[in-house]
């Protein structure tokens, strides 16, 4: 009887853990799938400041290339 008992002691603790663990790591996916949709908003969002810095880069060096001719 004790065997038993202590058997089911066993097999029931041993599913506890798994169950846990299980739980803890379904937690774990979904926290890295919201950061994963953070970042590529952020990535989006970089993207977009560097075509508009470009496009202001290129503006700037053009009208520095041409104050830096002289006017004939």
């Amino acid at each position: 009887m004790l065997l038993v008992f202590s058997l089911g002691f066993i097999i029931g603790w041993a599913g506890g853990e798994l169950r846990s663990r299980s739980r803890c790591a379904e937690e774990k996916v979904e926290d890295l799938r919201d950061q994963l949709e953070e970042a590529a908003t952020l990535d989006s969002q970089l993207r977009e400041m560097r075509g508009v810095l470009n496009d202001a880069h290129k503006r700037i060096l053009a009208v520095s290339k041409g104050l830096e001719k002289p006017a004939r």
